[in-house]
């Protein structure tokens, strides 16, 4: 079957994506997960030159909104972003002292084959009320999942830049 999936690309426009750990398991469940996760991402904001205008990272999917980027397309930025996050973690999860013993878990505790679902869905955002609604929409996230009783709770989202012109885990980059 051919993928009917179409991207438009080269608009200018920003791109509000979202994408999902594999089978929506909760792989970035720990605050150590979620913090790895918000540094690569910068590293790779820093060399495809993407601007960060709004982000969250939850425990089983993430949401940004992002320009496009200097080299490649927001394809390729998502393709390495979720590759080194996939590596790293991965790589962590697997690193153990000498001294602990490998306990033997059912075959259901085991890991996944993968670490993200393989697609992602990317909505071209074209308008400031655009911005703001899916802004607005990725904040609300952890609220939603009652993760948090208040944005200001959940530190991995652009919520204190926009909410209060904090500074947050990671520089956000919002329209002039």
């Amino acid at each position: 079957m051919r993928n009917k999936l179409k991207r438009c690309y080269g608009q200018g426009h920003l791109h509000f994506i979202t994408f999902s750990c594999y089978r929506r398991l909760p792989l970035l469940g720990s605050r150590r997960a979620r913090d790895r996760f918000v540094r690569i991402l910068d590293e790779v904001r820093e060399q495809y030159g993407f601007r960060l205008v709004g982000y969250v990272v939850m425990p089983e999917h993430v949401h940004l909104l992002i320009s496009e980027p200097r080299t490649g397309t927001p394809s390729t930025v998502l393709q390495v972003l979720k590759q080194r996050v996939s590596r790293e973690l991965r790589r962590r999860k697997q690193r153990r002292s000498p001294a602990q013993i490998a306990l033997p878990f059912p075959e259901t505790a085991t890991e996944p084959p993968r670490f993200w679902q393989r697609r992602f869905y990317d909505f071209n955002v074209w308008s400031r009320g655009k911005q703001t609604e899916k802004l607005d929409y990725m904040h609300r996230n952890p609220l939603t999942r009652k993760l948090v009783a208040h944005p200001k709770d959940w530190p991995w989202s652009s919520w204190s830049f926009y909410a209060k012109g904090g500074t947050g885990l990671i520089r956000i980059d919002p329209l002039q």
